[in-house]
């Protein structure tokens, strides 16, 4: 029997500053309110905390000597970044705070969510252990995995881990070590990748679908072109935007607009932002955040 509703606990270690949209992420959260968060982080509470997101502060230093202790190695980076690494070993890390959940996920907070259940339904999530929101590699910025002792220890077959996840350079080992445990020949043309990946088992239990969550990146949008949408719409927890008419998507990264053009912006007055979220529509394009309007519905003007 399917169950109808999976537990899911994101595990987000997160150090040294919020962003400036946190308002924002923890509304797309809030939205999402049958999801639970917990991020470990050193930045302080954020006001207005949606009651499915927990912040369990402690500072970086301490929170590498916790993954020194459960994973045995000596873990201490100089940079925060380095946390990428050991993404796919969280729930191995913090399985004490999994007890009740079906699913665990890891990823980031330089995105905005929309409605998530929509997405991973409860028929999606009983026919795989492993979500991936991008077709051939696993996505750092949201992989969803089962709550098993099996899934929690897949990342133990990145080779050389220990020394890997020990030392201090970053090696992207969340999409490139670790996805290589479930895609063989990667670049094979897709009837030869499909037909290698029948002989993998992990394969066989994990969906890598691509969600076309990150436009303006390398991968082509779904038309096969590169040209991606230039506005995102979110209102009342849907994700949409200016390109795909009433198609929805998952989640939003924004990667390509905070490294490129969000820079030269001037810094969102807090105050607004806190505002701006707590309304019931904003949009998003590469010159920031931007109040937005609700949809009349064709019904609603009869």
């Amino acid at each position: 029997m399917i169950n109808p509703c999976p537990r899911i606990l994101f595990v987000i270690p997160y150090f040294g500053r919020w962003p400036f949209w946190m308002p924002l992420f923890l509304e797309t959260c809030r939205r999402n309110a049958d999801i639970d968060w917990l991020l470990f982080s050193d930045c302080g509470v954020p006001e207005n905390l949606p009651p499915n997101v927990t912040v369990e502060t402690i500072t970086f230093e301490a929170y590498c000597r916790l993954v020194s202790q459960r994973l045995g190695i000596d873990f201490r980076p100089a940079q925060a970044y380095k946390l990428c690494d050991i993404k796919p070993a969280l729930g191995y890390i913090h399985v004490d705070r999994l007890e009740g959940y079906d699913f665990w996920a890891y990823g980031d907070i330089d995105l905005l969510y929309g409605n998530l259940r929509e997405y991973f339904t409860a028929e999606r999530l009983a026919a795989h252990d492993l979500f991936s929101t991008h077709e051939r590699r696993v996505a750092g910025h949201l992989c969803l995995m089962r709550n098993t002792a099996r899934t929690r220890e897949v990342f133990k077959l990145i080779k050389n881990w220990k020394e890997r996840f020990a030392d201090d350079q970053h090696h992207a080992l969340d999409e490139g070590a670790f996805s290589r445990i479930f895609l063989w020949r990667k670049n094979f043309p897709r009837p030869l990748f499909t037909l290698v990946g029948k002989f993998n088992p992990w394969r066989r239990r994990s969906e890598f679908t691509e969600a076309f969550s990150t436009p303006g990146g390398c991968i082509k949008w779904h038309d096969g072109t590169k040209n991606f949408p230039q506005r995102w719409y979110w209102r009342n927890g849907r994700l949409t935007n200016d390109r795909d008419g009433d198609r929805t998507f998952p989640y939003f990264h924004f990667i390509t607009w905070k490294h490129n053009e969000w820079p030269a912006l001037p810094m969102p007055d807090p105050a607004w932002l806190q505002q701006l979220a707590a309304s019931p529509a904003w949009e998003i394009d590469a010159k920031g955040f931007h109040p937005g309007t609700l949809l009349v519905s064709a019904t609603a003007v009869r």
